[in-house]
């Protein structure tokens, strides 16, 4: 009997669809008359998935007894006596109960495999035992239950079922997967966004991964030696020139087309760094254009362009390459081929995108052909010199009667010139001297002989030579000058380029470093500082004792100047040490002008860091100008009616009833109670503003810490929804500072939730925090918007003298990040916001569970796989009613 099939659906996460597909797949397959049975499916209680049970056969479960419970079971005896083609299987890592015929379900599932049956079943990301540590550290919620990859890896088919985070949580919310009581607490534990997002990338890498496996296996079985490209990457050559700009948008255009090709620039250099036409401002501009599309830039050095490209492009994989057209003329593109045409020669199967922009044939900047002479030029002289000279010689041989000698002399002189500005000096002064013998001896008399009879064509002969060489000298300075002149752009660029990158980012000493780096193909750049308590050391040079790293760029940093190939002092205490190149001595002087911007960009960095430790002195100040303010209007009202209040009491000239008298008795107890939150709120911030503030931690119960919470806020408090459970871990905290800021959280959630949704309060662990969430559905606050709420004397959307200074949420947050915690706000799916205070958690005393105890078989360890909410969400637990206090703001 032949093997079965298996076919597995893979889930990003819980609840993306992975157990209605498989349900959908069975209908399929039963619609096109296949034999088709439900071996185990778990619908969690989900309407939607139990319609789709409801037309396929269900083979009964089997119940086992165990430790006093019953649990149902697939009942695979059961499965295999019904002899099915095809069995739906839920959950693949699921764990048997002690008692049942296999431990795991993934060993019941290779018994109906070997039954010849075809099983379609299903499984999460996080179940697989490669990932499962990583899912656990991302999470925080342990996965017990876990399935090996190579019984995955080994299915015939795997289809991946996902869905966007943003999806997920808006299905959950619409109560699509948990009843609504766990819904909020499920969005704010294992489903937050981060989380899924995460579960995602991993499940896409492991299918990507089981993809390339099964292709590798297909070349291998039919004999492929050929390279595939699989997935499209797309590099683009960049100059430097002003047509970068276009080409990096046409790339990213193409890989956008190509669905999730790679991008990448590359900007090819000389091995000296400067000699070409590159502009530095245009490639850093053009560099972060690349990135800001998705791409990355990478920078190689090689003198023949063209190899370094494709060689580039081959070590990446790119399976297409996007040039510039030429921007050279017609006239320099006869000597050579040019970047384009000699690349795509050479392409093999890379494609090869010739793109037009404006500077197309407007040349590089200089003229052409007085450019710097290389052995390519000099070549194409000599070859010019070599048959120019013969067949100018064979024709005006044919036509020697209708020519006089000076015409003869003039024409070899002017060929002279051509292979002069093409080869340069050398290949111009053997022309000439050719010319000399060529011109004696066929067209001075005696013709065909080596004499000469008349002294005045000797004369001529001579000038003719003395001309040629001159002409040549003077053409090959040019190319000369014209060299130096390029070399001295680039300098002037480079330095001009330089003169502002201090200026620009948050760290300019790195960027500085690190286009020194690139300029010259040095391998590592480090900038050493002399420590200030050094002792004097004869060897400084080799002594690490005398130095201390500042920065580096690169590989291996130096440690000492003697580590690096050159060594460039700045001043007594700075030095700046290359490595992987030599330096010619002409390119010392545009080194040293990096080093003293290097050192221009230390001490930035240093004024910054002095800066920043004087910021806090002057928010202090602001604190206390904005204090005053408040003062004068904020707590004047309170003071001002509690006064009122009082004085009419006291006032004998007015007799008040009981009923009267308590009131003002109230007003004025009302009014100094607002006036004492609203000091306490003040002098709170002023403490932590001058860190002045004393607490005292100590372990405490998130319950016990909600309940007192909750006990000051009176009669609104009866409608909070508290949904925490009994076996948190204690959190290490003040416990007056964190009833304050859940007190500030509270109110301020009650104020802006609807009557018929009132606020939630859910606590759960993560990754060694406690972290406390307040969920309202209210409007909520635009992003945009957020980070002022927690700033003092601010309220969005409150326009009322009423609410208080709007200290509440920039105090609770200086309380939590004074305990060591956050204090961040997040959308609630559905609408409204949630606060999230995440606070240290204490470590948990190592308790033997259930789960732990020794078992007669096979360990049974009762976790729901699909579920991992269930585990780090509980059941209500408390439920509390109690009185108002704490300033309500919205900020």
């Amino acid at each position: 009997m032949s093997r079965g099939q298996l076919r597995v659906y893979l889930g990003a996460a819980p609840g993306v669809g992975k157990t209605y597909k498989m349900l959908e797949e069975g209908h399929r397959r039963r619609d096109r008359g296949t034999d088709v049975v439900v071996g185990y499916v778990e619908t969690h209680g989900r309407p939607h998935t139990e319609a789709m049970l409801r037309d396929l056969e269900v083979v009964p479960r089997r119940d086992i007894n165990y430790r006093g419970s019953v649990f149902a079971e697939m009942d695979i005896e059961a499965v295999l006596a019904r002899q099915p083609e095809v069995v739906l299987v839920d959950e693949l890592a699921h764990t048997n109960v002690p008692g049942s015929r296999n431990a795991k379900r993934w060993q019941d599932i290779q018994q109906l495999l070997e039954a010849g049956m075809t099983v379609i079943t299903t499984v999460n990301i996080q179940h697989l035992e490669s990932i499962n540590d990583v899912v656990q550290e991302i999470t925080g919620v342990p996965q017990r239950e876990t399935v090996p990859d190579e019984i995955v890896r080994g299915a015939d088919q795997i289809e991946l079922v996902d869905m966007t985070p943003d999806a997920l949580r808006r299905r959950m919310a619409h109560g699509n997967i948990y009843k609504p009581e766990k819904v909020d607490a499920a969005l704010g534990n294992y489903f937050r966004v981060g989380n899924l997002t995460a579960l995602r990338e991993l499940a896409l890498l492991w299918v990507a991964d089981k993809v390339d496996d099964q292709l590798d296996r297909y070349r291998e079985e039919h004999h492929i030696t050929t390279t595939w490209e699989t997935r499209e990457r797309v590099v683009v050559a960049l100059t430097g020139g002003p047509e970068g700009d276009t080409l990096i948008r046409r790339a990213a255009r193409i890989a956008d087309r190509s669905k999730g090709a790679d991008l990448l620039a590359v900007h090819v250099t000389r091995s000296d760094g400067l000699t070409g036409s590159s502009d530095p401002a245009n490639l850093a501009r053009q560099r972060t254009l690349a990135e800001n599309l998705g791409g990355t830039y990478h920078q190689v050095i090689g003198n023949d362009i063209p190899t370094a490209l494709l060689d580039f492009a081959r070590g990446v994989n790119a399976t297409q390459l996007v040039l510039g057209a030429s921007r050279r003329g017609r006239l320099a593109q006869v000597f050579s081929p040019g970047v384009g045409v000699t690349t795509t020669a050479g392409s093999g199967s890379i494609d090869v995108h010739l793109v037009s922009h404006e500077e197309v044939k407007r040349g590089r900047g200089r003229v052409s052909m007085v450019g710097a002479l290389g052995w390519q030029r000099r070549g194409v002289g000599f070859a010019l010199a070599a048959v120019g000279l013969p067949v100018l010689t064979l024709l005006l041989a044919q036509v020697r009667a209708d020519l006089s000698l000076p015409s003869d002399i003039l024409l070899f002189l002017a060929w002279v010139v051509v292979v002069a500005l093409v080869g340069g000096l050398y290949p111009a002064v053997c022309s000439a001297i050719a010319g000399f013998l060529l011109l004696n001896y066929y067209f001075i008399p005696p013709i065909h002989l080596w004499t000469i009879d008349e002294w005045e064509n000797i004369l001529a002969l001579f000038v003719f030579l003395a001309m040629a060489i001159a002409v040549s000298a003077t053409v090959d300075s040019a190319a000369r000058r014209t060299r130096e002149a390029a070399g001295a752009r680039a300098e002037a660029l480079t330095l001009s380029t330089l003169a502002g990158s201090v200026l620009r980012g948050s760290r300019p000493l790195p960027a500085v470093l690190d286009q020194l780096r690139e300029a010259f193909g040095f391998t590592g750049v480090s900038l050493l500082e002399r420590r200030p308590d050094a002792p004097p050391s004869p060897q400084q040079r080799h002594d690490p004792a005398v130095w201390r790293l500042a920065a580096s760029v690169g590989d291996k940093p130096c440690l000492t100047p003697a580590e690096g190939e050159v060594d460039i002092p700045i001043d007594p205490d700075l030095t700046l040490v290359l490595r992987g190149a030599p330096l010619p001595a002409a390119d010392r002087r545009l080194v040293e002008a990096f080093a003293a911007q290097a050192a221009v960009a230390l001490r930035h960095e240093r004024l910054t860091e002095q800066a920043a430790a004087v910021k806090p002195l002057a928010e202090a100040d602001k604190l206390r100008t904005a204090l005053l303010s408040a003062v004068s209007h904020d707590l004047r009202t309170p003071l001002a009616s509690a006064k009122a209040a009082v004085t009419s009491l006291c006032s004998h000239d007015v007799v008040f009833d009981e009923t009267d008298r308590d009131e003002l008795l109230a007003t004025a107890d009302e009014s100094l109670d607002r006036l004492v939150r609203l000091v306490e709120n003040l002098l709170d911030m002023s403490r932590l503003q001058a860190g002045a503030l004393g607490m005292s931690p100590q372990p405490m119960s998130v319950g016990e810490a909600v309940a007192k919470a909750v006990d000051g806020l009176g009669q609104p408090g009866h409608d909070v929804a508290i949904h925490i459970s009994d076996d948190l871990a204690e959190i290490n905290v003040d416990p007056a500072l964190l009833e304050r800021i859940l007190a500030n959280v509270l109110s301020n959630a009650l104020k802006y939730s609807p009557p018929t949704r009132p606020p939630v309060v859910t606590a759960s662990e993560h990754a060694g925090h406690v972290e406390v969430r307040v969920i309202d559905h209210g409007p909520g606050i635009p992003v945009a918007d957020r980070e002022r709420v927690f700033l003092p004397f601010q309220r969005v959307g409150d326009r009322d003298n009423d609410t208080g200074v709007g200290l509440g949420l920039a105090l609770s947050r200086g309380l939590a990040e004074a305990m060591g915690g956050t204090l961040e706000p997040e959308t609630t799916p559905g609408g409204g916001l949630t606060m999230t205070l995440r606070l240290p958690g204490t470590p948990r005393a190592t308790a033997l569970t259930p789960a732990a105890l020794p078992e007669p078989a096979a360990p049974f360890e009762p976790a729901i796989t699909s579920e991992p909410v269930a585990e780090s969400v509980p059941v209500p637990a408390i439920s509390t009613e109690r009185p108002v206090s704490g300033e309500s703001t919205r900020a």
